[in-house]
């Protein structure tokens, strides 16, 4: 495929038909009056960025643990790298940059300390309360959990920030009413007992190419952060054919060129290929659909935004390299297991003694809930921790806690 450059909005501030319009949100959950300055999309933005929970992913891991190293990304810095790639897409295609950076900018509040292992570690002791789901979690900061305004708990976002933050990656509901991956997470449900996120529909292609931005941005930098740690090689990129022509062309063009610098000029090489493939398959899809506003985006039958088919492929077998040579690789298995074991821990150690969540707001009154809504505040609590926090809290209460080295 081919881009459409007549078509790029670069530096044009020229919004497309398609694109969701700040000036006509749908509007907040709690009645709020307009800014001067700022677009609805922007305040939200803004909002996103001055949380609690933004600033706590700077001690969150995204693959390898904080104390492995300075260089390796958090999910801060995974969470930047996204919101760059989203707002690029989003100026490439004509569509309200602040919604698409806001999407990507709040869209892993809900992770717990410990990555993926937390969540999973979460999931099981809460499995009979309803369970644990980060895009869930995430929507429970944003509408409940962050506790800053006089008039309103969490940040009483837009409609279509609320909307891309649940359905970035797609509906959630058939036209049937199924699950599209299986139970929507109650929280989810209830929230949208009082706030209709139109679960079977497609979100704007804001908030998609926030997702697609998602996958461009860890593909590359868990390859890179692969191959700082050592459990990745560049023979083993190899195997993939578009790493391995990446490769070729960096020395065909720069033949003596010390490491650090070759994985930089294949990672940007990366980066550029993934977004020029998303424009292009979403310019194909824009004009074969041919939406005359943001809601013809929803009712679509398909994904805009998204890889061909080749580029999907590509994007399959690197999740798959990870997979193999890092993400299931015998130490980093170690790792998990401990992380895992401290995240038990303490949610049982709070269970038996809801006092010890020193600062939770509702401490005084959880000894009178019930088991359920129990488990769910101290879920709530545990999800905020960071890995530096976790830590530091499971050394105070227990004997001995598990090195995460």
């Amino acid at each position: 495929m081919t881009i459409d450059r007549h078509a790029l909005g670069f530096g044009s501030g020229e919004r497309a038909i398609y694109a969701a319009d700040p000036w006509t949100t749908r509007g907040r959950l709690y009645p709020e009056s307009s800014s001067p300055t700022r677009s609805e999309f922007q305040r939200d933005r803004d909002r996103i960025v001055h949380t609690t929970a933004f600033r706590r992913l700077k001690h969150k891991t995204q693959v390898f643990i904080g104390p492995d190293g300075d260089h390796y990304r958090t999910r801060l810095t995974h969470t930047i790298e996204v919101a760059q790639i989203a707002r690029a897409l989003a100026r490439a295609l004509k569509l309200d940059e602040d919604l698409a950076e806001g999407v990507a900018l709040v869209h892993d509040f809900g992770h717990t300390p410990f990555g993926h292992t937390g969540e999973d570690a979460l999931h099981e002791v809460l499995e009979r309360f309803g369970g644990f789901d980060h895009n869930a979690q995430s929507l429970r900061i944003v509408t409940k959990l962050e506790r800053r305004y006089a008039e309103f708990d969490g940040l009483n976002l837009t409609w279509e920030t609320l909307e891309g933050l649940v359905k970035h990656n797609g509906p959630l509901l058939t036209p049937d009413g199924e699950g599209t991956r299986g139970p929507v997470p109650q929280p989810i449900l209830d929230y949208c007992e009082i706030h209709d996120l139109e679960l079977r529909s497609f979100a704007s292609l804001e908030a998609q190419v926030a997702a697609i931005a998602d996958d461009i941005a860890y593909n590359t930098h868990d390859i890179d952060d692969g191959l700082r740690s050592g459990y990745l090689t560049f023979e083993m990129l190899e195997d993939i054919p578009f790493l391995a022509g990446l490769m070729r062309e960096v020395r065909d063009r720069y033949p003596h060129l010390e490491a650090s610098r070759f994985t930089h000029e294949i990672m940007r090489r990366q980066i550029t290929r993934m977004v020029e493939d998303v424009i292009s398959v979403s310019q194909e899809r824009l004009r074969e659909l041919r939406p005359q506003s943001a809601t013809d985006i929803r009712r679509a039958d398909r994904v805009i935004a998204t890889f061909s088919e080749s580029m999907a492929e590509t994007d399959r077998l690197i999740k798959a390299m990870l997979f193999k040579r890092i993400y299931r690789h015998p130490e980093i298995m170690r790792i998990r297991a401990s992380a895992a074991a401290i995240v038990t821990d303490l949610f049982h150690a709070y269970m038996a003694d809801p006092g010890l969540m020193q600062g939770h707001y509702w401490v005084d009154c959880i000894p009178q809930l019930g088991e359920a809504a129990r488990a769910r505040h101290v879920g709530d609590y545990l999800a905020g921790m960071t890995d530096t926090y976790a830590l530091k809290t499971h050394g105070r209460l227990f004997d001995h806690t598990p090195d995460l080295r």
